[in-house]
């Protein structure tokens, strides 16, 4: 077998594996977003208000939360490729399930959905470091980043004058086609590499080949100790400020990021007194500027003080919510900003954060907790928000939460990013 230390290895590129991964990532976010256009529509033909509507986006990231522990145990069991391809597979099984008529189907085909993508974004960067070679790992990371934002951006955008044709239950069930087109090709990527008798841990990075299971790798190698297992090895990394930092300030993003995500084509369509297609069409603007965002901020991060960034992600996101509150007729505008905020948050966060590790075990632990952290409290923006609104009859207050959240948010990112500086 070919090791990572031949020059053929080093000379190579997996072109088809990291089209597997963009075709993939149309799914990972997509669907999650794709109810948000009709949210208005699915809450009145089902007769449920706007707190329970918000539990569709609420449910996949609870999920996120939940299961990314297990979801580490699942690509030890089943090997990265195979768990990427289950992943797959159950996003388009939970899309099945949320066409059957009822509020109870819909939700529980986002919890499958939200199962299903936890894996996905826990296994993809495992075979973006395994395989990818380490000059390129940058640049394949940032355009799977953004290749998340254009599964938002298309499912926002096209939602809802696909269900003013078919209805809202056909026109979420119509975006399974960006899922088996993943699973076509990312079942295309294994089946072949199985019968050329390969295996798709072959590292690029020249180090030393982990002892071979029955498939040729130790999955273990490649995911690291799960978190329980880091927390045993020691809690030392739990003391540090920088490490409660960035889980607040992950978690202040998370509710910002989905609290917009759910709500924003309805805030436009009340605002600005516009239909669900052409509200659908401004909202996707906060995921369509996030691919400029998600290729824009490591180009800062590379040639500017840590700082500069995450000042400029503070500061979209504080402009987003102040100026859809004063302004909300240049609400294109504000949103444009903030899109710049979700998409480089994640790059300025987690660089942090593999920046104050110390080691392998001490990163996968506080990936772990900031993520795990985060996520659940992003999950409680879309029912929260909702509320709120359902209470004051108007979207006021609900941008006042946001608001004082980006402003929060603002002083824990910087606070990490400065204890993170002071720590080296």
């Amino acid at each position: 077998m070919t090791r990572a230390g031949d020059p053929a290895v080093r000379r190579a590129f997996p072109w088809l594996v990291v089209a597997g991964i963009l075709v993939a990532a149309l799914s990972f976010r997509g669907h999650i977003v794709a109810p948000t256009p009709v949210l208005r529509d699915i809450a009145a033909d089902l007769g449920i208000p706007s707190a329970q509507a918000g539990l569709l986006t609420t449910a996949p990231v609870l999920m996120f939360a939940l299961l990314t522990p297990l979801a580490a145990i699942v690509i030890r069991r089943a090997g990265a490729e195979l768990a990427l391809l289950l992943s797959l597979v159950g996003v388009l099984v939970g899309t099945v399930i949320r066409t059957l008529p009822g509020f109870g189907p819909l939700l529980i085909g986002m919890v499958v959905i939200g199962s299903a993508v936890t894996v996905g974004n826990v296994v993809t960067p495992v075979i973006i470091r395994r395989d990818v070679p380490g000059e390129r790992v940058g640049v394949v990371t940032a355009a799977y980043t953004a290749t998340l934002n254009v599964g938002s951006l298309l499912t926002t955008l096209l939602t809802a004058p696909v269900a003013e044709i078919v209805g809202w239950s056909l026109a979420l069930f119509g975006w399974a086609s960006l899922t088996i087109g993943g699973i076509v090709l990312w079942g295309f990527c294994l089946a072949r590499e199985r019968r050329a008798g390969g295996v798709f841990g072959e590292r690029f990075s020249g180090a030393a080949p982990a002892p071979a299971d029955a498939e040729g790798w130790d999955p273990a190698s490649l995911t690291g100790p799960t978190p329980v297992v880091v927390q045993r090895r020691g809690r030392s990394w739990l003391r540090r400020p920088v490490v409660w930092l960035l889980v607040g300030a992950f978690a202040l993003q998370a509710f910002l990021y989905y609290g917009f995500s759910t709500w924003l084509p309805t805030m436009t369509a009340d605002l600005l007194g516009v239909g669900a297609t052409s509200a659908g069409a401004l909202a996707s603007l906060f995921q369509g500027v996030g691919i400029v965002g998600a290729l824009l901020i490591p180009v800062l991060t590379r040639y500017t003080p840590r700082l500069v960034p995450a000042a400029v992600i503070c500061a979209s996101w504080v402009v987003l919510a102040l100026g859809m509150s004063v302004a909300p007729e240049s609400l294109w505008v504000w949103v444009s900003i903030g899109a710049m905020g979700h998409a480089g948050g994640f790059v300025v966060i987690f660089s942090t954060l593999v920046a104050v590790a110390r080691n392998d075990a001490e990163a996968t632990g506080m990936s772990a907790l900031v993520q795990g952290g985060g996520y659940a409290l992003g999950a409680t923006a879309a029912p929260l928000l909702g509320g709120v609104h359902d209470l004051t009859g108007a979207w006021t207050a609900t941008l006042g939460i946001t608001l004082a959240v980006a402003l929060g948010y603002a002083v824990l990112l910087m606070g990490a990013v400065i204890s993170a500086a002071r720590s080296r």
